[in-house]
């Protein structure tokens, strides 16, 4: 058996597991919770209940420290069984598709939530079990505008990660060409220069000495090309999206300032993080670099 296979009829946490990039979260979990509820849009699925399993994984941020062992910390597992409660109790749903969509929907509501897998089963239909999985994440939440028609529309941009070689090499300008060509909004994104920077000996300052050598990098591209505008806040990086235009990605505020901020100072897991928080349409990596595993967009190496 395959791993897609094997992991496709796995439960939800394993699945989890496996599809988490290079800063995986923490991870909360209900099992085999069955419920007896009427559900179904067939005749013979009317006027009485049948069992409901549910298994939900939800990867929540990061708690904030110390817990002190206080529930209010953290989210709740009362909060799982309370969204499946108050969805089967709003109203009868034929399909088991639009129960999961609600549920997730629900679960990602709390602050904590981040991504949610949620599987549901009927275990009355047979000598068999029929059931539905989704994945649902708030990176799916994509900046929105109203176009020409009325209509709001998504944005979903792509990140792109240059390493220094391509930052110096003598076809820039024609790769960005060539993004700018794909008629997306563009964010760009660097590394750790070369040479040697300071080295503090304690994790929080180093990080921001790290950071801080990113953005130099950055502007080290913004000299590049006038199209690299360097931009750090979520505000400015939002203007220029609706706009289309093409930015390079300073990380110091966004990633420092976010409560489940990456901890992994890896330029390519940065710029997944950003990938992940702007429902980028897809991550794109130029440069002899590792490719994140399990990352939740998709992944091109150009």
């Amino acid at each position: 058996m395959t791993t897609d296979i094997r992991l496709a009829f796995a439960h939800p946490e394993e699945r989890s597991v496996a599809s988490a990039n290079a800063d995986p979260r923490d991870r909360i979990s209900l099992r085999d919770h069955v419920v007896e509820v009427e559900i179904g849009a067939f005749q013979k699925e009317r006027g009485h209940t049948q069992r409901v399993m549910f298994n939900v994984v939800v990867e929540v941020r990061a708690a904030p420290q110390p817990l002190n062992d206080d529930v209010d910390r953290i989210l709740s597992y009362d909060r799982i069984t309370e969204a499946i409660a108050f969805e089967l109790a709003a109203e009868r749903l034929n399909l088991l598709e639009t129960l999961a969509e609600r549920v997730a929907e629900r679960i990602l509501a709390e602050p904590q939530a981040m991504r949610a897998f949620v599987r549901i089963e009927k275990l009355d239909v047979g000598p068999y079990k029929l059931g539905v999985e989704i994945v649902r994440s708030r990176a799916e939440a994509a900046l929105k505008v109203v176009g020409h028609d009325g209509q709001e529309a998504a944005l979903h941009p792509l990140v792109v990660y240059f390493d220094n070689a391509s930052i110096e090499s003598a076809d820039l300008n024609a790769r960005l060409d060539e993004l700018q060509a794909r008629g997306l909004p563009v964010i760009l994104t660097v590394g750790l220069p070369q040479g040697e920077r300071p080295q503090t000996g304690h994790k929080p300052t180093q990080r921001r000495v790290d950071m801080l050598a990113i953005e130099q990098n950055a502007w080290v591209l913004a000299a590049r090309d006038p199209r690299c505008v360097v931009m750090e806040t979520r505000t400015e990086i939002d203007w220029a999206i609706k706009r289309g235009q093409m930015m390079v990605w300073a990380p110091s505020k966004m990633v420092l300032d976010a409560t489940d901020g990456p901890h992994s100072r890896d330029a390519v897991a940065l710029a997944l993080w950003l990938a992940e928080q702007m429902a980028a349409d897809r991550l794109i990596v130029h440069g002899s670099v590792a490719l994140p595993a399990g990352s939740r967009v998709a992944v091109e190496r150009a």
